[in-house]
């Protein structure tokens, strides 16, 4: 990662955020859904759904890239995050990989900046204090594996995009836990 790239922990509607990329907690058909999806669908227009209807299936832990229409990003990441299941299927795993596969998405496509939401803490009921470590770590992983190799990457802006103030804490605690106390 550059120098001078930040992580960042905001509370705010993703939908509304002036970055690259924001990141759908997506459902394996891409199809529009509740929550954070329903929001994202809603924002970025019917073109977005259909856009999705192209791509076919998407694994758990895998994410697709499309075009962001109607949003203020001109991409958004799907990523498929696993149904909580009582942590004995692979979910914290899965979880992991669905932070992984988006980033390294957004580095093939040259992005400067992504957000995500609090991927499967919603309907799909992965618990937020265990998520937001595994969403840290994924993050934190692959920029200090960036970092050193040396690897070229465009990505100078992450940022964890949280609804309301309790995620906001998780994801801080989380960052600081992991050794990590500059984000924003």
């Amino acid at each position: 990662m550059q120098a001078g790239a930040k992580l960042q922990v905001i509370e705010a509607d993703i939908t509304t955020l002036d970055v690259d990329a924001i990141v759908n907690a997506a459902n394996q058909q891409l199809a529009p859904g509740g929550g954070v999806c329903g929001a994202i669908h809603s924002a970025a227009g019917l073109e977005l759904a259909q856009e999705c209807a192209t791509l076919g299936d998407c694994a758990t832990g895998e994410a697709r890239i499309t075009r962001g229409y109607k949003l203020a990003a001109p991409w958004v990441i799907h990523a498929v995050g696993p149904v909580w299941g009582g942590g004995e299927t692979g979910e914290d795993r899965l979880l992991y990989k669905c932070y992984d596969s988006s980033l390294k998405l957004a580095e093939e496509h040259r992005l400067t900046s992504i957000a995500f939401p609090a991927i499967s803490t919603g309907i799909y009921g992965f618990p937020a204090p265990r998520a937001a470590h595994i969403a840290v770590a994924a993050v934190l992983d692959y920029v200090r594996s960036v970092e050193e190799m040396g690897s070229d990457t465009p990505l100078e802006r992450i940022i964890f995009c949280c609804f309301g103030a309790e995620s906001v804490q998780l994801h801080q605690a989380a960052l600081v836990e992991h050794g990590y106390s500059h984000a924003l």
